[in-house]
């Protein structure tokens, strides 16, 4: 019995594709963004409308103003990516093509 054999003799030579990779990153996307909207809502939803009127909570924004932008942008990347991939992938559903003309 040979141990040194490799599991799966296709994998070193897959090479990716973009219809493969698209709806994996859609995803991850879209798991992405769930996370985000349920943190923000279990966020409201502990710490309510007052914490705004909070000192320490001015404090805490103070003191991770650097992270702010950073997680905004990211956020903005991945909405963007699964709003646009999205739309193509409906428009690409939808898309019929012409009829091939017989010759």
């Amino acid at each position: 019995m040979n141990i040194l054999r490799p599991l799966s003799p296709h994998l070193p030579i897959y090479k990716p594709q973009l219809t493969s990779t698209f709806p994996i990153s859609h995803r991850i996307s879209g798991a992405f963004l769930a996370t985000i909207v349920l943190f923000f809502y279990l966020l409201c939803l502990k710490i309510g409308w007052i914490c705004f009127t909070y000192e320490n909570f001015y404090q805490f924004f103070f003191y991770s103003s650097k992270l702010i932008p950073i997680s905004v942008e990211i956020t903005a990347l991945a909405l963007s990516y699964h709003l646009y991939h999205g739309v193509r992938h409906l428009l690409t559903d939808f898309w019929v093509p012409p009829p091939k003309r017989l010759k």
